[in-house]
């Protein structure tokens, strides 16, 4: 693990293989590390270095203190990739990662060759608002949820039923959840992040080409709301992986890894 400063701030990272460079971003509340079981190996053994971090609020990178917005993290990635001199390059992200490539491929396009979009929505529908709105009720109201009850919730919105009914591998992520709270808990500074409004102008203006990659079973960013995001991005395709939630590169890695490389290895 390394670190660099970039907008007053400490960033841990890492980078992993030789060859064309690729940034993963990782979703909410979640690190870097999690790219590394799967699609770190993968690419590597496809002939590219990989360069994973942590997002500002996730331990080890720094947790200033207050709110952060989409803005913020934008900032944090063009840094990170103007520090270590790896622009331009390609990127991934997932969730609000990859709500943070698309903004920095708009704004920065001389640092981006393309993305590749996991769980990207271009909005979010009645459902998602009203799960949007009870979770910010609960932060409001301080109300902090035991951390088993926490790590059930969070499983079950991150994976497929096809998980949650095999009790051995649910069992498995049920402890890795509760086990990884406190962590998640830092990075409550990314809650206050807006992934709910209606950003299919600003998606019509990438400028770069793009594949968004979908979950059949993603509770989070269905795949109605993925295809939407894809058809505003001009230059974009669409590929929708079955049998796996919103955390599908960690339920279908083999799928998911060659959606991305296949795309990756044309741009």
């Amino acid at each position: 693990m390394s670190f660099v400063s970039v907008n007053g701030i400490r960033l841990a990272y890492e980078r992993t293989g030789k060859g064309k460079r690729v940034l993963m971003i990782m979703g909410q509340a979640a690190g870097g590390n999690v790219w590394s079981m799967y699609q770190v190996p993968a690419l590597t053994a496809a002939g590219y270095e990989a360069i994973t971090f942590d997002n500002r609020g996730m331990p080890p990178s720094q947790v200033p203190p207050g709110d952060y917005s989409l803005a913020d993290l934008v900032a944090d990635t063009e840094g990170l990739i103007e520090a270590l001199d790896i622009g331009p390059c390609r990127v991934v992200g997932t969730s609000m990662g990859a709500y943070v490539a698309t903004e920095l491929a708009v704004q920065r396009p001389d640092l981006v060759t393309c993305c590749v979009l996991l769980a990207l929505r271009a909005r979010a529908d009645g459902f998602r608002l009203a799960l949007s709105a009870g979770e910010s009720a609960l932060e409001r109201e301080g109300v902090k949820l035991p951390a088993a009850y926490d790590a059930a919730i969070s499983v079950l919105q991150m994976f497929s039923p096809a998980t949650l009914n095999d009790d051995a591998t649910v069992a498995a992520w049920l402890d890795i959840y509760e086990m990884s709270a406190a962590r998640r808990e830092a990075a409550s500074g990314q809650d206050a992040i807006d992934l709910a409004s209606d950003r299919r102008d600003s998606l019509r203006t990438v400028p770069v080409p793009c594949r968004v990659i979908a979950f059949s079973d993603d509770l989070t960013c269905p795949p109605h709301l993925c295809a939407e995001a894809a058809e505003a991005i001009p230059d974009c395709d669409y590929v929708e992986i079955r049998s796996c939630g919103h955390a599908g590169y960690l339920e279908r890695p083999d799928e998911v890894n060659s959606a991305m490389i296949e795309f990756l290895d044309k741009h």
